[in-house]
């Protein structure tokens, strides 16, 4: 038994089937500064509730209520959990949160897919609901855990939506079914005595009395052949949405764990919307089969790629020290990549030699650039890199053979502007901005 159940009471038949069932809970202690739920499924009770409540304010209060012990014992049955609720000026309210009970159908297929798997069974012995069990009731057409809207709210304060008194009730619900997921089944229709009867009988009697009917595996090939003109078109592609979806807040009463930084999350968050917005709309865009493969970063180009769509200085320092340079390193490195991208920082950070023809097409396109009395003096700064004389400006030659323009700032080559693919070009953008 529960340490939190303080007793079971099914009317005059304790052996009652799971419609007459019930338990009461009795009140929890007052628990300031912890979380309401420990286990994977009483996460997912509190998520049912805070996708479906649509004032926040109530629900933060109701947290505040469950934690300082204002929720009375609550009463679980099918379909239904009570509880009375104090608010802070000590008036009471009846609090109910409905939850749809399962079909006959769907017990049935819960049950059949169960006794397949006796595992399942020892984990729920265990007081344990490993994912895998959800899973496979999932595909047995059983949703066990609550989705969004399915948390229905009744509270005597009268509130049309999920109120501080049914937000309180439903956290502290989690505590419970963090230690006894057999609460859930309950709720959904079957007292823990009930489904371990049933449970048991299936065990023992034959398999083919229980077993569900098996439906023919894929469609013969001469019907297949036959319904080739009047099979329905596909339905058309959905359009995009028009801006990546908006990131979770993490800035709950709850403190993160040590180590744990909420804010480089919620950025973590943010960056993987959006960069999973643009490769879809990549993947619906006319002739995406035809682009060229993305190039591939490494870990520390990423860093640079992550840095260069934040302000948090705090995140800048993890992403500049996690990768290895300085603070003022981590800058250039944005800038180069902020003109280009991942070739504009390979340009930065590598230095490579140029063979023989690519050094032969190097010098061609410098002595094509100008006309012989614009033509700059310009000197070997390395393998691929060539100064202006007089000028604090560079040109550097990258393996595609695209010229990118440097300027010396503060002792430092940095990245000055896009490539371009004709020299003159690539530096009269940097020329003409300093005459400017």
């Amino acid at each position: 038994m529960s340490t939190y159940d303080s007793e079971r009471s099914s009317g005059p038949n304790p052996d009652a089937d799971g419609d007459s069932e019930e338990r009461v809970f009795a009140a929890l202690a007052p628990a300031p500064g912890r979380g309401f739920a420990r286990t994977w499924w009483g996460r997912a009770w509190l998520k049912a509730l805070e996708e479906t409540a649509l004032d926040g304010r109530q629900l933060k209060k109701g947290r505040r209520y469950a934690r300082e012990g204002a929720v009375g014992a609550v009463s679980v049955r099918p379909g239904r959990i009570t509880a009375v609720v104090r608010d802070p000026d000590g008036t009471s309210y009846r609090s109910d949160v409905m939850l749809q009970r399962l079909s006959e159908d769907g017990w049935d297929g819960f049950l059949a897919m169960a006794v397949e798997r006796a595992g399942h069974v020892a984990a729920l012995l265990d007081r344990d609901m490993p994912p895998h069990l959800v899973e496979d009731a999932a595909t047995a057409g059983v949703e066990l855990l609550p989705g969004l809207g399915d948390l229905e709210p009744e509270c005597s304060c009268e509130a049309w939506d999920h109120c501080s008194h049914t937000a309180a009730l439903c956290y502290q619900v989690a505590r419970l079914l963090d230690e006894d997921p057999f609460v859930l089944f309950l709720m959904r229709g079957r007292g823990e005595r009930a489904l371990l009867r049933e449970l048991e009988e299936r065990s023992a009697a034959p398999a083919s009395s229980y077993a569900p009917p098996v439906a023919p595996l894929g469609v013969a090939v001469v019907d297949a052949f036959a319904a080739r003109d009047i099979v329905p078109p596909l339905p058309p592609v959905p359009e995009i949405p028009r801006e990546p979806g908006t990131p979770p807040r993490l800035d709950t009463e709850t403190a993160p764990a040590p180590g744990v930084d909420p804010a480089a999350l919620e950025f973590l968050a943010a960056d993987a919307a959006r960069r999973a917005w643009a490769l879809l709309a990549e993947a619906l865009a006319p002739g995406h089969e035809l682009q060229p493969p993305g190039w591939e970063l490494t870990e520390a180009q990423d860093a640079v790629r992550l840095a260069a769509g934040c302000e948090d200085r705090r995140v800048r320092e993890r992403l500049a020290a996690g990768s290895g340079r300085r603070a003022a390193e981590l800058e250039v490195a944005v800038r180069a990549w902020r003109h280009g991208g991942a070739p504009a920082l390979a340009v930065l950070e590598e230095e490579w030699t140029p063979g023989p023809e690519a050094l032969a097409r190097a010098r061609d396109a410098l002595a094509r650039a100008w006309q012989d009395e614009e033509l700059p003096a310009l000197r070997s700064a390395g393998p691929n890199r060539w100064t202006v004389l007089g000028s604090g400006v560079q040109l550097r030659l990258d393996r595609d053979g695209r010229w990118w323009p440097y300027r010396k700032e503060g002792g430092a080559w940095v990245p000055a502007g896009p490539a371009d693919a004709d020299p003159g070009a690539a530096l009269a953008g940097v020329t003409g901005a300093e005459e400017g």
